[in-house]
């Protein structure tokens, strides 16, 4: 017999023996330990290629190989000095026989061997006469395949030569260990991310449904007026700006119309947009008075604040705009009142600019606000502009934009009907410096000329 198994280093080499029992759980677990390290049939390993080309130079052996042992093939996972070949048939002798035992195995010489005369690589080319190789073992016994040398002429291989390949099957099997490992950690990567990703786009998906439910879908239409508005939200998918418009009986004689900012962001802010947007609606249905409205409002902010903040009070407030419009034929009477928030705009239809202030304190912050009326009528080719202070408090070109930024920009806007007015609007927006801090919510109500 030409072929022994060589263990612990002894000397000289001895008969090969049956596998110990308890060193493997048949074939079936090998072949699940070589797919678990996935490494058949991908590129060449550069590390292996380092292994096969040292364990050539050690032995004095021209060929040098890292084979893996699928169920029907051997997979060359690195070679040196054999050229071409990337895989052989499974059979009988060399690498397959390898496996099947528990230490280091050398062939002699192939032609006398029983077993691997037959090998296509013994049979045909490169036509190997000697073969030595270690088994590459995984942790929990399973071997997946060798590292071996080969050569064209038989010879005898050193015990010392054999226990080298054993160390380098060891550093393969190392290699092959952490490789598993950032397979592992990039297929985590790869599962996080891909988690993170469908999670914010379904978060971004209710964001945007939940910011809808707190705009109307589509504004309704204003007898005789033309109505525009715009909402443009900030680094936040869900902002606190808010606008609304609706009538307040069947003939469309009287409609509401707000508009405001909630403070904060998130759904913190959309559930507190929630409330003011549908406590103006009650107020406005039972008390169409825009100062009592926002009295109305007020108290609930308060009582909110008192129920439901931790400790018994948690401070949270808005600026708002409540409107009663009374459209007619060839005009509209409106009345308004505001807490906090900026002036609103009349576009006169001869070219005048107006700018109103609306006085009244922050909503939900001071005992026993009060809040005024102020009353607008506007004529054939006059318009109203309402919006939240995002619109002034954006930079542009690094500065504040501002109030008197705004007036110089709608000079050049008079007797613009409100979608056209708003339209010029969204583009002034666009000039902007990213990223925007705050919201922008407007409102534009214009009467044809």
């Amino acid at each position: 017999m030409e072929s022994f198994d060589v263990t612990d280093g002894a000397l000289p080499p001895v008969p090969a023996e049956e596998e110990p029992a308890g060193a493997g759980t048949g074939e079936r677990a090998r072949l699940a330990a070589v797919r678990r390290y996935q490494i058949l049939g991908t590129p060449r390993d550069a590390a292996l290629d380092r292994i096969a080309a040292l364990a050539a130079r050690i032995i004095d052996a021209p060929i040098g190989a890292v084979t893996i042992v699928d169920d029907e093939r051997v997979w060359f996972a690195a070679a040196y000095g054999l050229p071409g070949v990337e895989q052989v048939t499974r059979g009988p002798g060399l690498c397959a026989e390898a496996v099947s035992r528990c230490g280091p195995y050398a062939v002699a010489d192939t032609a006398r061997d029983p077993d691997a005369r037959e090998h296509p690589l013994v049979a045909g080319e490169p036509g190997v006469r000697f073969y030595a190789a270690a088994p590459i073992t995984t942790p929990d016994g399973h071997r997946l395949g060798t590292v071996n040398v080969m050569g064209r002429r038989p010879r005898e291989v050193a015990a010392e030569e054999l226990a080298v390949l054993g160390d380098l099957a060891a550093l393969a099997m190392e290699h092959l260990e952490m490789r598993l490992s950032a397979l592992r950690a990039a297929a985590l990567e790869r599962a996080v991310h891909e988690t993170a990703e469908r999670e914010r786009t379904q978060l971004a998906a209710l964001a945007d449904a939940l910011q809808r439910s707190l705009l109307p879908p589509s504004l309704p239409e204003l007898p005789h007026c033309e109505i525009a508005a715009h909402y443009q939200p900030a680094i936040e998918p869900i902002g606190g700006d808010f606008y609304d418009l609706f009538p307040l009986d069947e003939d469309g004689r009287r409609w509401g119309l707000f508009i405001g900012d909630v403070v904060g962001k998130g759904a913190q802010a959309a559930s507190r947009t929630s409330l003011v947007r549908y406590t103006l609606r009650t107020e406005a249905i039972t008390r169409p008075n825009p100062a009592r409205m926002l009295t109305g409002l007020d108290a609930a902010i308060k009582l909110d604040q008192a129920v439901y903040g931790p400790g018994g009070v948690e401070m949270w407030f808005c600026t708002a705009a409540a409107a009663i419009v009374r459209p007619g034929p060839g005009g509209a009477i409106i009345t308004v009142a505001a807490g906090g928030h900026p002036p609103l705009i009349l576009l006169r239809a001869g070219g005048r600019l107006e700018s109103r202030e609306l006085r009244g304190p922050i909503i939900g912050c001071l005992d026993g606000a009060m809040f005024d009326n102020v009353h607008v009528e506007l004529a054939a080719g006059d318009t109203l502009l309402l919006y939240t202070d995002g619109l002034i408090d954006a930079h542009r070109d690094g500065a504040r934009f501002g109030e008197d930024g705004l007036r110089a920009f709608l000079a050049g806007c008079a007797g613009m009907a409100a979608p056209a007015l708003m339209e010029r609007l969204r583009g002034l927006i666009a000039t902007f410096d990213e990223p925007a801090d705050d919201d922008i919510a407007m409102v534009a109500l214009s009467i044809p000329g």
